[in-house]
């Protein structure tokens, strides 16, 4: 079954004093691009993080997103009470008596008035949030799968609207070559000249047999179930079926190119057209 590189994934926890939320999101890509926002504190654990998201998610251009709320007490910054307390006095020194209420107010806006001690990473809380990255993936994931049913249905209704419009034409075949045979022994006629009855026939079926579809036709109904059993796989398979649709308009432009029959190319121009929607939804799977 296929999947589709679109996604959204969003999981949270509330703990003692933090709020974790993990969202991840996913469009479509050659390769894997991965984009890894979270706060610095977590900064090491962020290549074991990547590989968890390569692994889970394999393609596509990736954004995750690891947000932490203090909801609590807790805080990293502190006041650096001696440089607060040194400013204070040199405020007095300058200005003398003063509201002590405002002189703190300014003080504590000076440079390095707060001092941020530096977080050690706590491995209960991060076990805490290896599980809501888990839970994130598993809904992008899920996200996935669902746009992959509708996609596969898609691509089934456009292999059977190609199928169609290849029997149609194929029908006209006959009809297509006894056109042309009529029209190039009216065109003899209307040139009064006497010519050889058997290298006429011989040169006719040359030229019947460059316009002959059948090959093409058989090639193109290979593709088209080809593709049908890649969207049943259980691989990713988006750069495969990006091969076939391309050898399947290679087959159709083919029998375009030999068709010289009005009916004929109007069909060819419609297979055209589903086979483009066709690519067009490929680039977005997995």
């Amino acid at each position: 079954m296929i999947q589709s590189m679109t996604g959204f994934g969003k999981a949270s926890l509330q703990l003692a004093n933090k709020k974790i939320t993990v969202e991840v999101k996913s469009l479509n890509s050659k390769g894997l691009d991965l984009n890894v926002r979270m706060p610095s504190v977590f900064r090491e654990m962020e290549l074991g993080l990547r590989n968890q998201i390569a692994q889970k998610l394999e393609r596509g251009k990736i954004d995750f997103s690891l947000f932490v709320e203090v909801t609590g007490e807790e805080t990293s910054a502190k006041i650096n009470v001696p440089i607060v307390k040194a400013y204070i006095k040199q405020m007095k020194d300058v200005i003398g008596d003063a509201d002590e209420t405002e002189l703190m107010k300014m003080a504590v806006r000076m440079p390095d008035a707060l001092k941020t001690e530096r977080e050690e990473i706590d491995e209960n809380e991060w076990g805490n949030i290896q599980g809501v990255i888990a839970q994130a993936l598993d809904n992008i994931h899920n996200f996935r799968v669902a746009e992959g049913v509708s996609l596969e249905k898609e691509f089934l209704i456009r292999i059977s609207n190609i199928l169609s419009l290849m029997n149609e034409t194929v029908a006209l075949d006959g009809e297509r070559l006894e056109t042309v045979k009529t029209r190039l022994l009216a065109s003899i006629e209307e040139l009064k000249v006497n010519v050889d009855e058997n290298r006429f026939e011989q040169e006719l079926i040359y030229y019947l047999e460059k316009m002959d579809i059948t090959e093409e036709k058989v090639r193109l109904e290979n593709h088209l179930n080809y593709f049908i059993e890649t969207i049943a796989g259980t691989e990713a398979n988006g750069r495969k079926l990006g091969f076939i649709t391309q050898e399947m308009g290679r087959e159709i432009n083919t029998m375009g190119s030999k068709s010289n029959h009005a009916k004929m190319q109007k069909l060819v121009v419609q297979m055209k057209d589903e086979l483009e929607k066709i690519k067009e939804q490929v680039l977005n799977v997995l």
